[in-house]
């Protein structure tokens, strides 16, 4: 495959079209890392001083360090209830002024000051400046929007059935519309990776790994593969990795001076000591990794540099009198128009690297990111003129990061949204009463898994509709108009209902779309998923009964293939735990066992099967053994259709 990276050292550099001779003077300076012959000043060298000036006047305003004094304790408070490390943030009033502040630690085991000028990282929140430097690029006549992908990356193959109606263009994969998976666990779980390694690496197979799930533009579904992609779009573009060219053509224009598209950690060759320490539950911190996605949450910025890039796109896309992105396309930013949901009138949704937000009773264009050791939250409110954003360096599964949105928000006084008045709904809505499952889900691995655990189902009570599901509680949906309907934690309209091109009733939030199907399908798979559990508990239960009846000795018995079997599945559990998790993705001791076990389940049940069977009418309890081993054995045949069996994290 001839996709790589070119050598930095020798970039070939596309400069901006539109932009005067001082800015693309300055671009070409930095991006080729020249210097002056002269030593003098030249007409060139003021023209370069003065536009520098200019955009440190426009870009970098004051900046006071805790400016809101009544937030700090509040913070700090939320900090301990909640089991958090430290934090940074910015609040951007309607003057345009950018108020930054810090609380707790920015490293646990020392007790160092999260400051508000340390640096941290933001996880998927890279996105939203990524797609601004696409847009930049569009701006300047370097990409097309609209155009395929194939243009840039003529040797990727995407695997789209839908190639002779639709190709994957530029604006799918800003939207998150492509119809990609997400990502598979080794390219986001790997010590294999490395900061400099080609981005095609993250694609090896990519007829297997690329393969589009819904006709692109359709409908929504989160994938950091699809953003890598950009990054692979950038390079091919500029002729140089995307981290330079967009630290230099993009980063340096914003004033984001304090950030960079490069990989840094806490330690090593690659230490940044400005980097706050990242930290998981119970406070052990955690040095950053490399990953093969690293496009789409590989940055690090600062409190400040947030601020700097949330009053850009609170403006019209103007930087020191040069248009970086027009108007219109600003606008359009976390406003879909392109999906079926969005056909359908539904606002709610993403586009070009923002996504619209209805939380605590206001509505904001946002992106979240969540990174091993962080998260953090970026909010715009272009009504109000007003911003927010901050990251946390404690990625924890139970701690309530919405609390500190809420804190935020009321500091800002941002108006509560309008609630749309409830309304009659459309009289053929009980059509769309029944099971609902992901269409498509996010992570193409694990299919079975949401298709098991994440059915969704519809009722209807008093013009009401009910969303039931196995993982969370009833939510209630009033209706808005016609088929649009608002959730009872939504200030704005949240759902939509709508029959698709082929006729399939669907679902959808803007965020994730759910398509009606059989009941049948989904009790099938529980009954399948149901006797699977007895039959593996049986065969587990009975087994260690006969080995403690045999003074353990069960190697004869019929049932002993099934319990080895079962009980074998321990193995690997000792050897996850001395392992480290970011190596989940590798061909490790571990990851081999699971494989090995998970193979070998079914042929253990097999085997007590077929002995137990022999002994049917001679015994009473071998039936139960047969009749276990079986409903494990069909089990095990669901998991093997479906991908999971054996079980292979690597894959």
């Amino acid at each position: 495959m001839a996709l790589h990276n070119r050598s930095p050292r020798q970039p070939t550099l596309a400069l901006r079209p539109g932009k005067s001779d001082c800015l693309r003077n300055i671009g070409a300076t930095r991006l080729l890392g020249e210097r002056s012959p002269h030593r003098g000043v030249t007409a060139r060298g003021l023209c370069q001083w003065l536009v520098i000036v200019a955009i440190l006047i426009v870009l970098t305003p004051q900046i006071s360090v805790a400016a809101v004094p009544e937030l700090q304790p509040r913070v700090e408070g939320i900090l301990v209830e909640e089991g958090l490390t430290g934090i940074a943030w910015a609040l951007i009033d309607d003057a345009g002024s950018i108020s930054v502040g810090s609380a707790g630690k920015s490293d646990a085991a020392n007790g160092t000051p999260f400051d508000a000028d340390s640096r941290f990282h933001v996880g998927s929140l890279t996105k939203a400046v990524l797609a601004t430097g696409v847009l930049m690029m569009v701006q300047e006549g370097l990409i097309v929007l609209d155009a395929p992908v194939q243009r840039y990356l003529p040797d990727l193959h995407l695997d789209n059935p839908w190639a002779q109606d639709q190709a994957v263009t530029v604006r799918h994969l800003l939207d998150h519309t492509s119809g990609l998976s997400d990502a598979y666990l080794w390219q986001m779980f790997s010590e294999r990776a490395d900061p400099d390694l080609a981005l095609v690496a993250a694609f090896p197979k990519p007829a297997q790994q690329l393969q589009i799930r819904s006709q692109p533009g359709s409908r929504f579904s989160y994938s950091n593969m699809g953003y890598t992609v950009l990054g692979m779009i950038i390079e091919a573009v500029t002729g140089t990795r995307y981290e330079n060219y967009l630290d230099e053509q993009v980063l340096a224009l914003l004033g984001m001076a304090e950030s960079t598209f490069s990989y840094t950690t806490q330690e090593g060759e690659r230490i940044d000591p400005s980097l706050a320490w990242g930290h998981v539950d119970g406070g052990v911190r955690y040095a950053a990794r490399p990953m093969f996605l690293r496009p789409a949450g590989q940055l690090t910025t600062t409190a400040g540099d947030l601020a700097r890039f949330a009053r850009f796109l609170l403006s019209d896309g103007v930087v020191a009198g040069e248009l970086l992105i027009e108007s219109p396309v600003m606008k359009a930013r976390g406003r879909p128009s392109e999906t079926e949901a969005a056909h359908a009138g539904l606002a709610a949704g993403y586009a070009l690297g923002l996504g619209r937000r209805d939380r605590h009773g206001v509505v904001g264009y946002c992106h979240g990111g969540n990174i091993v050791g962080f998260a953090a939250m970026f909010c715009v409110y272009p009504d109000q003129r007003k911003a927010f954003a901050y990251s946390v360096n404690t990625d924890s599964e139970t701690a309530d990061y919405g609390r500190l949105d809420q804190l935020f928000i009321q500091a800002l006084q941002i108006p509560a949204a309008r609630q749309p008045p409830a309304e009659k709904p459309a009289s053929d809505m009980t059509e769309w009463a029944g099971w609902y499952t992901f269409a498509p889900n996010r992570f193409q691995t694990f299919a079975y898994l949401d298709t098991v655990f994440g059915a969704t189902r519809v009722s209807f009570a008093d013009e009401a509709i009910s969303l039931t599901t196995l993982q969370r509680p009833e939510r209630r949906l009033r209706p808005v108009g016609d088929r649009l309907y608002s959730a009872h934690d939504r200030a704005t309209t949240s759902h939509v209902f709508y029959r698709g091109d082929d006729g399939a009733y669907r679902l959808s939030d803007g965020f994730q779309t759910y398509q009606k199907t059989s009941p049948a399908v989904l009790y099938a798979h529980w009954v399948s998923l149901t006797l699977g559990l007895l039959g593996f508990v049986w065969a587990l239960s009975w087994g260690c009964v006969t080995l403690i009846r045999n003074r353990f000795r069960l190697f004869g018995a019929p049932e002993a293939p099934a319990f080895f079997a079962a009980a074998g599945l321990v193995l690997p559990v000792p050897l996850f735990a001395v392992q480290s998790f970011m190596a989940l993705g590798d061909v490790t001791p571990a990851s081999v066992t699971l494989a090995t076990v998970t193979l070998l389940l079914p042929v253990g049940m097999a085997m007590t099967a077929v002995r137990s069977i022999r002994r049917w009418r001679s015994s009473r309890i071998q039936r139960v053994n047969a009749v276990a081993a079986l409903s494990v054995l069909q089990w095990c045949a669901v998991l093997a259709v479906s991908g999971l069996l054996p079980l292979r994290l690597w894959a």
